[in-house]
């Protein structure tokens, strides 16, 4: 009897995870589909997944020969690569600081990361553009990547997982002799890595697939992000070509969803140690 309603009981939830799987990768699997149809077939009445004039091949050479996908993933790329970064250069002192000092503006600064993650990039956009235009910085990495330098979100995730880290060990690294700086990056960060890494994967896809800001502060094509780009396949004469725009999305998308399972286990480590209290 245990054994039939254990059985039960698994196929239920194996049911419901396979139904819920099957919503989030219905987009997906779309667009894949749309990757490879002609225009004929996109617009046309009936609904099938299966091309029936496979243009496949036209499609993804339009992808590449309409925009310059390879400046615009180095832009992406680097653009991610800068942010994350500086997140993580001034997020890990700060968590530490609250995490294992003692000091009176402890509980003020706790106060200021709680509210600093209820104030969107829409409310502060208006500002830093007048800022950043006055400045001459638009159409920059610099203006593409210093509203994000600071992000309160990896200075709270960087605390919940260093609270789970025994003080004995930051006791003991001070008996050795270590500076504050020292025991950061030879004592903490090497045991952060689950969190960096879950922190790597929220932020670079947030930033990644952004064109709230890119649209703002970018009007050279030269400095677009892979997002941004998306537009440039749109034509109010002509009509969307949506067969190159999803073969586009398809090769901006690509990169995340391998980062995104090679990083898997280290993402899930993250995620559970944070909640951990030490």
């Amino acid at each position: 009897m245990n054994a039939s309603a254990f059985t039960l009981a698994r196929a239920v939830r194996l049911s419901i995870l396979i139904f819920g799987a099957a919503i989030f990768l219905a987009p997906y699997v779309f667009m894949i589909s749309t990757a490879g149809k002609a225009q004929s077939d996109i617009f046309s009445s009936s609904l099938s997944l299966i091309p029936q004039h496979w243009s496949y091949i036209q499609n993804f050479a339009k992808a590449l020969t309409r925009v310059s996908m390879t400046r615009l993933l180095f832009n992406g790329v680097a653009v991610c690569a800068l942010i994350f970064g500086f997140q993580v250069m001034i997020a890990i002192p700060c968590a530490y600081a609250m995490a294992k000092l003692k000091f009176r503006a402890a509980k003020l600064m706790m106060v200021l990361v709680m509210l600093g993650l209820l104030v969107p990039i829409h409310a502060t956009a208006l500002p830093l553009y007048v800022a950043f235009d006055r400045m001459a910085v638009l159409n920059s990495y610099f203006a593409l990547v210093a509203p994000f330098t600071i992000s309160v979100f990896g200075i709270f995730l960087f605390l919940q997982f260093f609270r789970a880290i025994p003080d004995d060990l930051i006791h003991a690294a001070r008996l050795d002799g270590m500076s504050e700086l020292g025991i950061i990056g030879r004592v903490i960060v090497p045991n952060a890595w689950p969190a960096i890494t879950a922190f790597a994967i929220f932020s670079v896809v947030a930033h990644w697939n952004d064109l709230y800001w890119p649209l703002i502060v970018v009007s050279n094509q030269a400095y677009a992000t892979p997002p941004l780009g998306l537009l440039y396949f749109r034509a109010a004469e002509a009509g969307d070509d949506y067969g190159a725009l999803m073969a586009a999305t398809l090769i901006i998308t690509t990169p995340l969803v391998a980062a995104f399972l090679l990083a898997q286990k280290r993402f899930v480590e993250g995620i559970t140690m944070t909640g951990l209290k030490g």
